[in-house]
């Protein structure tokens, strides 16, 4: 496993549309079927990556928190399932059924939408206004795998705060690290 940092796409970029099957209902989704009015969060993941399954609880704890606000969130995977079969479809379904995601888990089959978002790392995450544009881009905290450091999701946490209150995000943003993407 390499580490990898996020690109750090530029803040207001438009979020780009996609038309993706999501593994768990096998309904196929665009941005503008998923977007909010207030937010959405865009999640770049997978099965298999230690960073994510270092997270995954604290993913399902925070759009938890937040849906009831207004904010939608998305999880995509767009790993080449050839050399890593265990980021498959039928594999994502299985993990969004045990951990109960409360989030579509779309499968970016051609790789088209990582490459739209200038994805990177899974995990990988973005935040965008109501209006789409991008107001954060970054990690969800400090925690990675065997520092010690409890998973809170206090940077985005920090970032959908000020969303909602109407405030601008701080500009102050540090990437996502974790396992790079695995394109074929």
């Amino acid at each position: 496993m390499s580490l990898t940092e996020s690109t750090m796409l530029t803040l207001g970029t438009e979020a780009p549309n996609f038309h993706i099957r999501d593994v768990i209902s096998d309904n196929y989704y665009s941005l503008d079927d998923l977007a909010s009015e207030t937010a959405t969060v865009i999640m770049f993941i997978c099965n298999h990556c230690p960073f994510v399954i270092h997270v995954n609880q604290g993913l399902v704890e925070l759009a938890n928190d937040y849906r009831s606000k207004g904010v939608s969130f998305v999880a995509i995977s767009s790993n080449d399932v050839e050399n890593y079969p265990d980021d498959a479809p039928d594999k994502m379904r299985i993990v969004a059924k045990v951990l109960k995601y409360p989030f579509p888990y779309l499968y970016d089959k051609h790789q088209e939408v990582a490459r739209a978002y200038d994805a990177a790392c899974t995990p990988d995450f973005y935040i965008f206004d109501g209006d789409r544009k991008l107001a954060y881009r970054g990690r969800l905290d400090e925690s990675r795998p065997g520092n010690g450091v409890p998973v809170t999701g206090s940077d985005m946490r920090a970032a959908l705060d000020q969303l909602l209150a109407g405030n601008p995000v701080s500009e102050r943003q540090i990437p996502s690290a974790g396992c790079n993407i695995k394109w074929k």
